[in-house]
């Protein structure tokens, strides 16, 4: 992990995933990105074009000036977190969010993204019509997402879902080797259903191939798969979710669909979503 970005609004929400971007800043001596996007309005084609100039000019600044301004408050952010030694790259972009991220992960080769979310009152809320969810089915690299009630207190234990598929394998190794950097444990749980196609001989597979990293497998039987996460969640003490997704898989079921009172209790859960 060499570039990581970190989109900002200035808000409460931004500011807190600006908590944890440092904090993997530091670990792994990456550089952070600070994305600050704005949107141009639609004019009047009836208006001059210097007219024009002038308008988006005077946005342009008064952005400036919002990043400049709230650059002291970030640098004493990354003093109280021990990273000042953090290199600190604002950008500013105009235009959509979605499109710039893109642009800028291309052009930097940036690796991997933080975001804050709102999260309301669960984790449909939690994703579900925000930039993050966005972000989340879209960007080519992982995504952290941050809801505004997390508190980084140390990251000793990530959570993986997986269904034991061999495409997993790498997606598990790469949260192995995050993990790793992290001096924290990975425990995998996959929630078998009574119908499930994997065998004995899958989990034994499993297990001997990872046999000498940090990690653990949780089989556990069940057909209430959101129930079983949840409870997995609290008896763990998972401090990061990580999940593969794609836009139709069972990610994506959680951001759509009832996932909502059962996990209100974990909205302040952080996840890292990799894609397939």
């Amino acid at each position: 992990m060499k570039k990581i970005v970190l989109p900002t609004d200035f808000s409460e929400v931004a500011q807190n995933a600006l908590v944890y971007a440092l904090e993997l800043a530091k670990t792994f001596e990456a550089e952070l990105l600070l994305v600050h996007t704005y949107e141009l309005p639609i004019i009047e084609h009836q208006m001059a074009p210097q007219n024009y100039q002038v308008l988006f000019d005077s946005l342009e600044w008064a952005n400036f000036d919002q990043f400049k301004n709230t650059m002291p408050s970030i640098h004493a952010i990354a003093d109280q977190h021990h990273a000042e030694h953090v290199r600190l790259t604002p950008v500013i972009m105009d235009g959509d969010l979605l499109f710039n991220l893109k642009t800028l992960i291309a052009n930097e080769k940036a690796d991997f993204v933080v975001m804050g979310t709102s999260g309301a009152s669960g984790w449909k809320e939690y994703f579900t019509g925000s930039n993050t969810a966005d972000a989340i089915l879209n960007l080519q690299v992982p995504v952290l997402s941050i809801p505004v009630a997390a508190h980084f207190d140390g990251i000793q234990t990530v959570g993986f879902t997986t269904r034991f598929r061999e495409k997993d394998k790498p997606a598990l190794q790469h949260v192995i080797d995050f993990a790793k950097h992290l001096n924290a444990k990975v425990k995998c749980i996959y929630v078998e259903p009574h119908d499930t196609e994997n065998t004995t001989a899958t989990y034994e597979d499993w297990i001997d191939h990872f046999r000498k990293e940090p990690v653990s497998f949780h089989i556990i039987p069940s057909e209430a798969v959101e129930d079983t996460i949840s409870d997995f969640i609290k008896r763990e003490s998972i401090d990061i979710m990580a999940m593969m997704t794609n836009k139709h898989n069972f990610f994506v079921q959680l951001i759509t669909e009832s996932f909502t009172e059962k996990m209100a209790n974990h909205a302040s859960i952080p996840i890292l979503a990799m894609h397939e």
